[in-house]
Order: structure tokens, then C-alpha cells, then sequence
């Protein structure tokens, strides 16, 4: 059974940005552009019938689609750097998706996730690399900002026969509600006067 996780897309451009901050960093292990992601819930090997009601029970949550931005760039591990990753604004809808998959994990008695929910884009996987050398490339590129994008639907991946930076599979797409604006214009009337 492959491993299981919930995600977030990147957008092409977004990841065409995240890419320019590739290089220059010795010791890393750069994940490929097509496998930028934000893992909301790392749910791990499970049997196919627990699979199939994980993706049940996913496919029931109702929640509105959302804005984000990435933002800054940091690393895990402070004494022995492990990966380099670009933030994510902090966004209440994300973190109340995250929460409702997390629920849905403990109530089909998977074990509850140890560690925080920290959302990020991994950008490398480090091996030996200095702490100086993630010091300086980091200050190089602290000031990151992609441009914003709507999240409209969260995924459930999987990963086989890999230590981490794919590839990854799209097992199930869960789409997130479209928000509409509560007030109407005078055009919104007549519906053909807003195409473009």
C-alpha cells in the first residue's frame, strides 16, 4: 500500500517561482518543481479499506475555497539542518482544513499527527550540509513573496518506493466550495452583461 497524505496544490507559477531559489546551497537535494506541495495531514501506510473510508469521510467536508501566499523561507533542524522550505501566510480556512482532516484521521483511529502543523513548501531535502551554509543561503533569500493564489481543492497523494520529494501520485481530489460575494452589483442582473 503507498504511503498517504492530504495536500495543497501549487499553481505552475507559483512553482516557477519557488524554483528560482534552487542552487547554491551544498548538500541539498532539490525536489522537483512538479512535486511542490503543502502537506496538511501525513496519514502513512494504511490498508485499502481504510483507505477507501479515509477518502470517504474526506470527500464529505464542505469548506470555502481560500487565498494564499508563500512567504520567507526557513529551515528544520537548527543544529543539523534536514530541509529548507518557503512559508505560507497564515490563513484561518487552512488551518481549520487542517483540523477537520486531522479529526477525521483520529475518529477512523489513525494515530494523531506529533508534530505541530507548520505549513511550508519543501524546497530541499539537506544531507551534511553546515549550518552556516543553510545560515547564508537562507539570508539570501529571506525576503521571498510569490504571488497569491485561490486554493480551490485539496488532494490525497500518494508516494511509493521514495525517502521523501516524490514522485507523487494524485489518488482523490476534494474540491472546496466557491465563494460568492454576498452583495450584488446592478450587473449581476442581467447575467450577459458580464462576460468578458
Amino acid at each position: 500500500m503507498p504511503r498517504l497524505f492530504t495536500a495543497l496544490e501549487i499553481p505552475r507559477n507559483v512553482a516557477m517561482s519557488l524554483s528560482l531559489l534552487r542552487g547554491g546551497l551544498p548538500g541539498a537535494r532539490w525536489i522537483d518543481v512538479e512535486n511542490y506541495h503543502i502537506t496538511l495531514r501525513f496519514i502513512g501506510d494504511v490498508d485499502w479499506r481504510t483507505a477507501d473510508e479515509i477518502i470517504d469521510k474526506l470527500d464529505r467536508i464542505e469548506r470555502p475555497e481560500f487565498q494564499l501566499q508563500l512567504t520567507g523561507t526557513g529551515a528544520f533542524g537548527s543544529k543539523k539542518p534536514h530541509s529548507v522550505w518557503a512559508g505560507v501566510s497564515n490563513h484561518p480556512e487552512m488551518y481549520a482544513l487542517q483540523a477537520e482532516i486531522e479529526r477525521i484521521c483520529q475518529r477512523l483511529r489513525l494515530p494523531a499527527d506529533p508534530r505541530k502543523f507548520t505549513p511550508h513548501v519543501t524546497l530541499a531535502r539537506l544531507r551534511s550540509s553546515r549550518v552556516e551554509d543553510v545560515v547564508e543561503y537562507l539570508s539570501g533569500r529571506g525576503n521571498f513573496m510569490a504571488s497569491p493564489f485561490t486554493v480551490s481543492r485539496f488532494v490525497l497523494l500518494s508516494s511509493r518506493d521514495s525517502v521523501g520529494g516524490g514522485p507523487y501520485l494524485t489518488e482523490e481530489v476534494f474540491p472546496l466550495h466557491e465563494v460568492r460575494s454576498s452583495s450584488l452589483s446592478s450587473n449581476d442582473e442581467h447575467p450577459a452583461s458580464n462576460i468578458w
